[in-house]
């Protein structure tokens, strides 16, 4: 299934990692906090979004910082994805 954002949307994917407690005891993903390095999987065009120009700043493939709790999560294909605003992005990671 092919994903195409909206307006100022981007579709990301977070990047895990398994954690481990100081002890060696492994966090289930249930238990840790919702990360905020993602990878973008799709961009939207931009535009005009609440009467201003938007470009998008962020392309495919790009590593990112977001927001902690921004977003809509959602399943596809079994894989979990995140719609966030560009907004929402703080920094791209290089």
């Amino acid at each position: 299934m092919n994903i195409k954002p909206l307006f100022d949307k981007v579709v990301v994917e977070a990047v895990t990692k398994e954690e481990k407690t100081k002890s060696g005891f492994i966090l289930p993903s249930s238990a840790q906090e919702k990360p905020q390095t993602c990878v973008v999987v799709a961009v939207g065009p931009g535009g005009i979004v609440d009467g201003k120009e938007t470009v998008m700043q962020v392309k495919v493939g790009d590593k990112v910082l977001c927001s902690k709790y921004a977003g809509s999560d959602f399943k596809v294909d079994g894989k979990e994805f995140t719609i966030i605003k560009q907004s929402d992005i703080l920094a791209i990671v290089e």
